[in-house]
């Protein structure tokens, strides 16, 4: 059964849509806009298996129109750490399944942030840092952590992908085979806590077409965005992430 949504929010579902479609192809800053928005339709943390079909949707054509692009180093260096931290979030889901964790994740991207940020101003700080096998591991970890909590990982992979400094094509293909494959890998660990059901997928599945428009609209705008603001954009769509992330109730 569909939710009985009056039109607005049927429409601020769409816009949503959109934005994954956008954020899977191009700008994953955007995501913090249908969290917020799937967050305030379907309050608590069943939010994010309702979500996820369609993230996984996005994932896919994301796929499909940057494969060619990914950098298999960089996804190989944080998808084992990605699922440990799946695991632990979902072990932190059944602990505390009424617990509220966007400030919490909030918190660890405004760190990361604030981090690429200082290396912005002092390219000669943490020079090596980002190349570092224990950085991909906290990265991976956190991203996997905030994905299984609140689907809000795009902030911290892009953050991840910028410090690395991968250039635009290669950013969005990395960063979408990732998310393919640690979407795909928490399709049973919320199949289990019970927040996909056939209702969800009815709802995922009317959304589908603004998830492709959003897809070709991010891959429109991509090569119309000089590398450079490319990566302000990143950076300001982390910290706007972060500051609505501490502030959201």
């Amino acid at each position: 059964m569909l939710p009985d949504f009056s039109w607005i929010q049927w429409a601020a579902a769409a816009l949503a849509a959109l934005g994954i479609g956008v954020s899977k192809s191009g700008l994953p800053g955007i995501s913090l806009l249908h969290v917020l928005i799937f967050a305030h339709l379907f309050p608590g943390a069943a939010t994010t298996g309702v979500v996820l079909p369609m993230l996984v949707c996005g994932d896919i054509g994301a796929v499909l129109l940057f494969r060619r692009h990914a950098r298999w180093y960089y996804v190989f260096r944080t998808i084992p750490p990605a699922l440990v931290g799946v695991v632990a979030g979902w072990m932190i889901l059944r602990a505390f399944p009424g617990m509220h964790f966007h400030p919490v994740i909030g918190s660890i991207v405004l760190v990361l942030a604030v981090l690429q940020l200082v290396r912005t101003w002092k390219p000669g700080l943490f020079t090596n840092l980002p190349h570092t096998l224990g950085f991909a591991w906290g990265m991976g970890l956190s991203a996997g952590l905030t994905t299984m909590l609140a689907n809000a990982a795009g902030p911290v992979m892009g953050l991840y992908l910028l410090a690395v400094e991968l250039p635009k094509a290669e950013f969005v293909g990395t960063s979408a085979w990732f998310f393919l494959i640690m979407n795909v890998l928490k399709i049973p660990f919320s199949l289990q806590l019970g927040f996909i059901t056939p209702a969800t997928l009815l709802f995922n599945l009317l959304l589908l077409p603004g998830i492709i428009a959003g897809l070709f609209l991010g891959k429109w705008l991509i090569p119309r965005i000089p590398q450079k603001w490319f990566d302000t954009l990143i950076l300001l769509f982390a910290l706007m992430a972060a500051g609505r992330l501490l502030t959201s109730k």
